[in-house]
């Protein structure tokens, strides 16, 4: 069996929200708490780093050029250097205790952003929409941490973890993309790790990156679990299919919150790892403006 593998010399602070960009083969992620986004081209070995002024929870490849990206007050438009160049809706949450988290783009181009509640006393946080109008829609609420968006191949399911709650969702969608009631998908005991970032592969299989689980996962669409592969790191954050036959699966992790004795021991804490499958991914659509 396949085990993951450093992508390059790099560790950050909290990466996330890794995107494959199929055109120019390269890979895109986000550095939270850095307000950074990264751009890593394998090939060549280039790695570029744009900056911005509060943290970026997520963002999207903008089908036009550029980015739309949730940071914590707001959610922007953004030219291809990262110049902020319109705002398209406030954080609907308190942006003093919630940040924006993890998100990504559906079937139809529509970008999605949830919240992360800070204070972690109750499920104050939601996972908001923009359609391709740029009009933003609170989509679900009663969330502590979201995380794990993925789309069913055939656009019929939404997928969504709770990572403090250590759960994941499963939505029904109709046949304009809108969400019915949620139910449980899976639910995690201690010491399996809780369900973070996610992507969804041809299968109709949800991977997960399993928080404080030292490895990432592949359930069926019945939430059986297929495959789990062990990480070098106690804390893998999300995941992204790449490549050009998209059997590459892009790990991100984090060393926040980790503790010098940890960081000696885990030094890899914070890198991006890649594993090769036998199953491709689905390929994420850039956001789409009407």
């Amino acid at each position: 069996m396949a085990e993951p593998q450093p992508l390059f010399d790099y560790t950050g602070h909290l990466p996330e929200c890794p995107v494959w960009q199929e055109e120019e083969q390269a890979l895109w992620w986000a550095d939270i708490l850095e307000g950074e986004i990264h751009r890593f081209h394998p090939e060549s070995g280039e790695h570029r780093v744009l900056r911005f002024p509060e943290e970026v929870g997520c963002f999207a490849l903008r089908e036009e050029g550029g980015f739309i990206v949730a940071m914590r007050n707001a959610i922007w438009l953004a030219d291809e250097q990262g110049t902020l160049v319109k705002k398209v809706c406030d954080n609907p949450s308190n942006p003093a205790l919630a940040r924006f988290n993890d998100g990504g783009t559906d079937h139809r181009g529509r970008f999605y952003a949830g919240t992360f509640w800070g204070p972690g006393d109750y499920n104050g946080a939601l996972l908001v929409r923009v359609d391709n109008d740029l009009t933003p829609h609170v989509i679900q609420c009663d969330i502590l941490g979201a995380n794990g968006l993925a789309f069913s191949p055939d656009g019929r399911w939404m997928y969504t973890s709770d990572t403090p709650n250590s759960v994941i969702w499963r939505t029904p969608l109709n046949e304009d993309g809108e969400p019915g009631a949620r139910t449980l998908f899976k639910a995690f005991d201690e010491g399996e790790g809780s369900p973070d970032g996610a992507a969804m592969d041809e299968e109709g299989c949800y991977w997960s990156a399993l928080f404080d689980g030292y490895r990432v996962a592949r359930f069926s669409p019945q939430g059986e679990e297929l495959e789990s592969y062990t990480l070098p790191v106690r804390c893998p954050t999300m995941v992204c299919f790449g490549g050009k036959d998209m059997k590459t699966l892009y790990i991100t992790t984090t060393r926040e919150n980790m503790d010098e004795e940890e960081l000696k021991a885990r030094p890899l804490s914070g890198a991006i790892f890649t594993l090769p499958v036998a199953v491709a991914g689905m390929k994420k659509p850039p956001f789409r403006e009407a």
